[in-house]
């Protein structure tokens, strides 16, 4: 495995730990009044890391399958190319989803979000349902890790590299808020004027931030498929 890939894997994972699941509902559990829980909010946290390894697993499982009846098609040339114009219009596609083209920035989903992650009932199981509904609402729209799976699957690694490395991505994703955790337990003078700046940024541009997920993930994606072309011998290809 090339520092390229390293590098780029943890790109994508740092991308998706600022998604409404892996950041903006943590957040809200940890503003939330009271004792901090800590068992329950780790609980949240492992629950939506496995369900997006349990996703990422079928995914790449069947993008092997493809990859194993076409062979090395999809690690051609053309096929590079594909992945090139593809990342560039993301990035493109980005701009579409920039604030100061958009009116209605969607700021009701968010404040709908919130409202379901400061309501009372804090029991084990809605904390679970919480985090599962998070991830099924965000699978249309998780670009970063759908690029890493591609990423790893015509990347000529084994299935147990490619297994382990998915988990490490889940991992990276939800390190943000582990240590947004450990902080609001260890300095809470600190940590807690942090989290209401976060809150208030997370409120006021929260839905805009498809916007900067697009265009960071059609770079990345566009940075692989170029690396591949044009500087093959630094990949070791």
């Amino acid at each position: 495995m090339s520092v390229g890939l390293a590098l780029s894997l943890a790109g994508l994972a740092l991308l998706d730990s600022t998604s409404i699941g892996t950041l903006f509902i943590p957040i809200w559990l940890l503003l939330t009044p009271g004792r901090v829980r800590v068992a329950r909010i780790l609980l949240y946290l492992a629950a939506i890391a496995v369900f997006y390894f349990g996703i990422g697993l079928l995914i790449a499982l069947g993008a092997g399958s493809v990859i194993g009846a076409v062979g090395d098609a999809l690690r051609s040339t053309p096929a590079l190319w594909v992945q090139l114009v593809i990342g560039v219009g993301l990035f493109i596609l980005s701009f579409r989803f920039d604030p100061k083209r958009r009116k209605n920035n969607g700021g009701g989903a968010i404040h709908r979000w919130r409202d379901r992650a400061t309501a009372e009932d804090t029991s084990v199981r809605w904390l679970i349902g919480l985090a599962l509904l998070a991830g099924l609402t965000e699978i249309a729209t998780m670009v970063p890790y759908l690029a890493a799976i591609g990423i790893l699957t015509t990347s000529n690694l084994s299935a147990l590299v490619v297994f382990g490395l998915l988990a490490g991505y889940c991992v990276v994703m939800i390190l943000p808020a582990g240590f947004l955790l450990a902080g609001r337990v260890a300095a809470r003078s600190l940590v807690e004027p942090l989290l209401q700046r976060l809150n208030t940024w997370i409120m006021k541009n929260g839905a805009n931030a498809t916007s900067w997920i697009l265009g960071i993930a059609g770079f990345l994606i566009a940075r692989d498929a170029a690396a591949r072309l044009f500087f093959p011998q630094m990949l070791g290809q």
